[in-house]
């Protein structure tokens, strides 16, 4: 991606922090970032040579704070804060993660509010647009005082020390990583290796992923739930907008709208308007847009809290304005842990009514007139029974993790840190959370897919059959029993990689 972001110059969105973190993007610094930064570094050192105990500057950390550090020990004291700090263990937690969660760092570390120096602003910089990804392990975070063992392992990279992986993903030493790449190793002083560490960054980095995703996903949703009403023989006359406006929810209205598109001019819905004796569908397909659109809600209420994150200077202690370094709890992780915890609870709901139209299509009870489990011939071929399982499954887990994680709270640091927010705990579950909805709305899509060949001769709608033949490009169609593992794997792709939704736009235009 040829893309640069500027920093020092705005708050940072959501979509720039998918554009470093998965596109590649670079940064920059923007001279009033370099002007502020140096700023309040001058009160810093002006602290620093005062002998005034300053929490950072010339104390210990944490339950440690009423230690007072002699100058000759405080660049001691900020490595190994850092390498105390750098004490995760667990899987290495991926390439976008690590990305984002610095990005965010050094966007604090440009409002001028943290104290470092502009030459060590100007290194972090310098790993991130080398591709220097620093390994963090998954574990070690309780999200408050920030993220503290996860930016301590960036920090660490920093110093030229730990472990990282290059461009190109080759694991090595960091200070051979720095070397290829013309970086130099930075010698920390004052408040610095407490500055880098501080933040909410790597909850908030899997937050602004977490929304970009879900973005996707719930329109995926709007497209899969339209081909299971036609499918299943469903109407699309609940989704007019003069019963939707009745409750005027705007996510509900929205996935409304795009499912009335998406169902225009289908011959299917439209050979049983007449003489149809049901009185109405069932909850799975008649609730969409009320259960899609609550999710879209709630991305978006997710979303502000995330832009208003992006627009703080999270650190401990803070450079103010007119120079007091204070102390403060900025750091705490409860906004963002909250919707993170909120945003896996609706994953679960989207991806449980999801499975239950694979389940109806695969009934014949219930799917009016489509063979059991849409075999080829039922009782020799199973047809997608295993997939519904598989499904259901994911689907249990996801359950499982909407549990939150930010009601649960360990005292650490000799109970001065009492009260924890375990945002990344939470983030880390949305994650699986979120792959796990992928995967429910891919097998929904393949089954669904099935049940619209199944109805032949009649035609689905176009935004459809544009689906349908995406999904046929990698997918067979109906016959025999094969295997299906490949073909849920497939579906998965096209559904996470933004194919679905794509064919869909590329007949009716842009999905809401």
């Amino acid at each position: 991606m040829d893309t640069t972001i500027t920093l020092g110059t705005r708050p940072l969105t959501v979509d720039d922090v998918v554009a470093v973190a998965r596109g590649g993007a670079t940064v920059e610094i923007a001279e009033g970032a370099v002007s502020a930064i140096a700023a309040s570094r001058a009160h810093i050192d002006r602290l620093a040579q005062s002998g005034e105990p300053v929490y950072g500057v010339s104390t210990g950390f944490g339950a440690l704070a009423t230690k007072y550090i002699d100058p000759s020990r405080r660049s001691q004291l900020q490595r190994s804060l850092v390498r105390s700090h750098a004490a995760g263990t667990g899987d290495e937690v991926e390439r976008e993660v690590v990305r984002a969660m610095m990005l965010l760092r050094l966007a604090t570390l440009c409002t001028g509010r943290t104290g470092v120096r502009v030459a060590t602003v100007r290194a972090y910089a310098g790993l991130l647009n080398a591709g220097i990804t620093p390994r963090v392990p998954e574990y070690g975070s309780l999200g408050c005082s920030g993220d503290l063992s996860p930016l301590a392992h960036c920090a660490l990279a920093l110093m030229g020390e730990g472990e990282v992986r290059d461009a190109t993903g080759h694991l090595q030493p960091a200070a051979l990583a720095l070397t290829a790449a013309g970086l130099v190793p930075v010698e920390l002083e004052e408040k610095e290796g407490l500055s880098l560490i501080n933040g909410t960054d790597g909850m908030l980095g899997m937050l602004a992923l977490a929304i970009t995703d879900l973005r996707n996903l719930v329109r995926v949703a709007d497209v899969t739930a339209a081909m299971s009403i036609e499918g299943l023989l469903g109407t699309d006359r609940v989704l007019a907008a003069d019963i939707q406006a009745l409750r005027p929810h705007p996510g509900q209205a929205a996935s409304a709208r795009n499912m009335t598109r998406i169902l225009a001019g289908s011959r299917i819905v439209a050979s049983h308007l007449d003489g149809d004796v049901r009185v109405q569908d069932a909850y799975s397909l008649r609730c969409s847009p009320q259960v899609a659109g609550a999710v879209r809600d709630t991305v978006a209420h997710a979303e502000m809290v995330a832009s208003r994150e992006m627009a703080s200077a999270i650190d401990n202690p803070v450079v103010l304005a007119d120079g007091r370094v204070e102390s403060n709890g900025n750091f705490h992780g409860a906004p963002v842990a909250y919707v993170l915890d909120f945003l896996a609870i609706v994953a679960a709901d989207l991806a449980s009514m999801s499975e239950r139209r694979t389940d109806r299509a695969l009934d014949p009870a219930r799917s009016h007139g489509l063979p059991a489990f849409l075999a080829d011939d039922p009782g020799v071929d199973s047809g997608h029974m295993i997939a519904q399982y598989t499904a259901a499954s994911i689907v249990s887990e996801m359950k499982r993790l909407a549990a939150p994680a930010s009601v649960d709270s360990i005292p650490s640091s000799a109970m001065q840190e009492d009260h924890v927010s375990m945002g990344w705990s939470g983030a880390r579950k949305l994650r699986r959370s979120i792959d796990g909805l992928a995967r429910v709305l891919g097998i929904e899509l393949i089954t669904a897919a099935r049940a619209l060949d199944l109805r032949a001769p009649l035609a689905p709608s176009p935004a459809t059959a544009a689906v349908l033949a995406l999904a046929r490009t990698r997918v067979q169609g109906v016959g025999p029993d094969r295997f299906m593992s490949p073909e849920i794997e497939a579906a998965y792709e096209m559904v996470a990689g933004g194919d679905v939704v794509a064919a869909a736009q590329s007949v009716i235009g842009e999905l809401e």
